[in-house]
């Protein structure tokens, strides 16, 4: 009835009182879901000071506000007028808003934290999932499928580890509630993990006339060293690499590395021959010295026949060495400087037959030119004869000295053999078996007979004089064992293993 007044003031010309009601939301013509949000405001009505608002829906009972308010209004699915009023002294108004409510979606709060979506990784990995509601009720329980394949059920926070083929694949996370279920999709592409690295030696494979000590190693962080050493291919149930392995005898060791996330590695393998030793006859009688690089009081000094400086240092370590203990030669030197390790190991002017003995390592990166293994007897007359013997890497052969003055007026002079030598061709990390024979007679002549490296026989059989008036005290037995370097400067690590000195 209002409404038609207002109408018919209007067609008669006279002004009709306006009120001030002010819709903030929802607008006319809206589409919202419920519950939605009103708020509203006036300061007349009509032209009257407001006194109250309130608001009703469709043809239904006023809801009486304050005059400026904010609610929540709910209403079903469809399409309403929506009526804000306004109340003043002996006067009312309102404003009418067409609005539409639609149906929300039920939501819930999957999470996936592993893998993101569009990751690429390998097989198999891991599924990190959670929820808390399902189409907006309580979640039940969560579960996940692979490519539209079967669920798996898991609780509502779960973490566990899926195998898939290579390629590209939809993986589904799931959650049950009362009477729903609801997803989240994920595109996964399953590359193949990489090779673990295949392991290493530290020992070539070869033909070796002793005991040798290999280790094995992998590059690949973390991986694990599977190997067998009877012929037969490795696998995760053979033996597990733990330290050096000893080959005292002909065998042939095959390894494999494993490492999560890798596939196995390559094989490796490494075939060593140990022959029998060869060298120089040794008679039942003769006297042996053994390990002697382990005895005290081993003296050390730059050698003044060298250019340059030098410094050493000795150590006794268990790695590397073939019988436990081995003794370590440090030098660093300047200008191809020689350092002279010596040692009195004993008295005994009478022998006239020697054999020097020993292995030697050589470390990876040391400079040398010259490797020298020397031995010095004082013999009944007195005068001491001088074994001194190199590998010479000046000369490339096997050297001896010799006296080319007198007893009492020496020329130390180094006699180049036609036997090659060189240390710059052994191999580092590895033992090497050196063997020299030598005899002399009563007056300090000596003859040089052979030298073997690894089994092999350099023959010798020169004879030159040795003899020095030294003064030194009667018998006295002396071994020398010199590095000398070349270059400017520089360093070179040896080990000295299984030292003997026979005589007789």
């Amino acid at each position: 009835m209002k409404i038609f007044l207002f109408a018919a003031l209007a067609l008669l010309g006279i002004s009709v009182p306006a009120s001030a009601i002010t819709v903030a939301t929802p607008a006319s013509g809206a589409q919202v879901t419920s519950p939605f949000s009103l708020i509203a405001s006036t300061s007349t009505c009509g032209s009257a000071t407001a006194v109250s608002m309130g608001y009703s829906l469709d043809s239904g009972s006023a809801i009486v506000e304050p005059t400026s308010f904010s609610t929540s209004v709910t209403a079903a699915p469809g399409a309403h007028v929506l009526h804000v009023k306004c109340w003043g002294q002996k006067t009312n108004d309102q404003v009418l808003l067409n609005i539409t409510v639609v149906q929300s979606a039920p939501t819930s709060d999957i999470t996936v934290t592993n893998p993101a979506n569009g990751a690429q990784l390998t097989s198999p990995f891991t599924l990190a999932g959670s929820t808390r509601t399902c189409a907006s009720t309580p979640a039940a329980s969560m579960g996940y499928s692979i490519d539209g394949g079967h669920t798996t059920s898991e609780p509502t926070s779960f973490s566990t580890s899926i195998t898939a083929n290579t390629g590209t694949h939809v993986l589904a996370v799931k959650c049950t509630g009362q009477g729903v279920t609801d997803q989240v999709v994920l595109n996964l592409h399953v590359v193949p993990p990489p090779t673990a690295a295949t392991p290493k030696f530290s020992l070539v494979a070869g033909t070796y006339t002793t005991k040798q000590v290999v280790t094995l190693s992998d590059a690949t962080a973390g991986a694990k060293i599977y190997y067998t050493t009877d012929g037969s291919g490795p696998s995760t149930s053979s033996l597990c690499y733990s330290g050096p392995i000893s080959v005292s005898s002909t065998l042939t060791i095959e390894a494999i590395a494993v490492a999560a996330g890798y596939t196995n590695s390559g094989l490796a393998r490494a075939d060593y021959v140990i022959t029998a030793p060869k060298g120089p006859t040794i008679p039942p009688n003769a006297i042996s010295e053994t390990q002697v690089q382990l005895l005290p009081n081993w003296r050390m000094k730059h050698d003044p026949g060298t250019p340059g400086s030098s410094t050493g240092a000795m150590a006794v370590v268990s790695d590397p060495s073939l019988s436990g203990q081995a003794q370590q030669f440090y030098t660093t030197f300047t200008g191809s400087g020689g350092e002279l390790y010596s040692l009195t190991y004993g008295t005994d002017s009478a022998p006239e037959n020697f054999v020097y003995d020993a292995q030697v390592w050589i470390d990876e990166g040391s400079k040398i030119i010259n490797l020298e293994m020397d031995n010095n007897q004082v013999i009944p007359n007195g005068d001491t004869v001088i074994y001194a013997f190199q590998c010479s890497g000046n000369a490339k052969v096997w050297e001896y000295s010799s006296n080319s003055g007198t007893p009492t007026a020496p020329v130390v002079t180094w006699v180049r053999s036609s036997a090659p030598c060189n240390p710059a061709n052994w191999t580092t990390n590895t033992w090497h078996h050196v063997q020299i024979s030598y005899s002399r007679d009563n007056v300090g002549n000596v003859t040089y007979h052979s030298a073997w490296l690894d089994g092999v026989e350099s023959p010798i059989n020169e004879t030159v004089n040795s003899d020095f008036t030294l003064g030194w005290a009667a018998g006295t037995l002396i071994t020398n064992f010199q590095v000398d370097g070349t270059g400017a400067s520089g360093s070179a690590t040896l080990y000295l293993d299984n030292l003997t000195i026979y005589r007789w």
